[in-house]
């Protein structure tokens, strides 16, 4: 059985430009929108990962039985930067006592393995979580017994420093696809083989029985998806904050620039993870298992 371990609705909140409002969202995605499309591209089963949020994944839970509840969880790490951790298979109770851990890594850690509950720790070695520090990278990889090593958002290169921390600390990796479009949907997902329904399915998600599968990102994949969300907010901008729409429009001739910002974003997450891995390498004690991939490699497959 197939399943995307990372998508977003527009339940996963604002981006935070106060001027914009509610035209600007991390996703504009209705969540059976996301189902309709998860389905058509071959998923088995569907679930939401919004930043914090369970209302869309309840939604889905409500009307298929093909769904289950599932959150990204901003975890605030010492020192105040953010790992983000997918959890998967919760209830509300579970979900409210999350968010009143978050900003306690240790305990959330801690919460997560006493209620047995599937967690991963999400695009391990990307920049657009923020800073990082390579204590915060240990902390997570050894929190959670998941890592996510196929984002469909992210560069190869970027994928490939996961899968090989991964592979090191012998933790499983799952895949999923990072959209915040309906466009990206399912195009990374994980495979649990053998399941026959939803309880096998994430009975092997607990068991770390996973494959990942689908394709990673890069240049054109973030391009597009960036184009996507800005056509969005404007749309939702005409619909439910118009004096918010001229000033939407005064963005469009930067547009020809778009090429160039997603380029220079997707060579910054080559640099990021070329560093972080090698900051995480020097202090691996068994290294031979853990080889960095080819710099020049990094630097070519984030340029795509």
């Amino acid at each position: 059985m197939r399943c995307d371990l990372h998508v977003h609705s527009r339940h996963s909140g604002l981006l935070g430009l106060p001027l914009f409002g509610p035209a600007a969202r991390e996703s504009f995605s209705d969540p059976f929108d996301v189902h309709e499309v998860a389905r058509a591209r071959g998923m088995d089963l569907v679930t939401l990962t919004d930043h914090d949020s369970i209302e869309g994944a309840l939604a889905l839970r409500s009307r298929f039985d093909d769904s289950f509840v599932s959150e990204e969880v901003s975890c605030t790490v010492p020192g105040g930067r953010e790992v983000h951790i997918g959890v998967f298979d919760i209830d509300e109770a579970q979900h409210q006592r999350i968010t009143e851990l978050r900003r306690d890594a240790e305990a959330l850690f801690a919460y997560l393995a006493e209620q047995e509950l599937p967690a991963c720790f999400n695009h391990p070695f990307s920049a657009l979580t923020g800073a990082r520090e390579s204590a915060d990278l240990r902390r997570a990889l050894r929190g959670v017994p998941l890592v996510e090593t196929r984002n469909g958002l992210l560069p190869a290169a970027v994928n490939e420093c996961a899968e090989a921390a991964a592979r090191a600390l012998r933790r499983p990796g799952i895949g999923g696809s990072d959209a915040h479009t309906l466009r990206s949907v399912a195009r990374a997902f994980t495979e649990v083989r053998g399941a026959r329904d939803k309880r096998e399915f994430l009975d092997g998600l607990r068991r770390g029985f996973t494959l990942p599968r689908g394709c990673s990102g890069g240049y054109r994949r973030l391009a597009g998806d960036v184009a996507a969300l800005f056509a969005s907010g404007c749309r939702e901008a005409a619909r439910v904050r118009p004096a918010a729409l001229p000033l939407a429009l005064l963005l469009v001739p930067l547009l020809p620039l778009l090429p160039l910002a997603t380029a220079l974003i997707a060579l910054r997450e080559g640099a990021f993870a070329r560093r972080h891995f090698g900051a995480l390498l020097s202090e691996q004690p068994a290294r031979p298992r853990l080889r960095p991939p080819d710099a020049g490699a990094l630097q070519a497959q984030a340029a795509r």
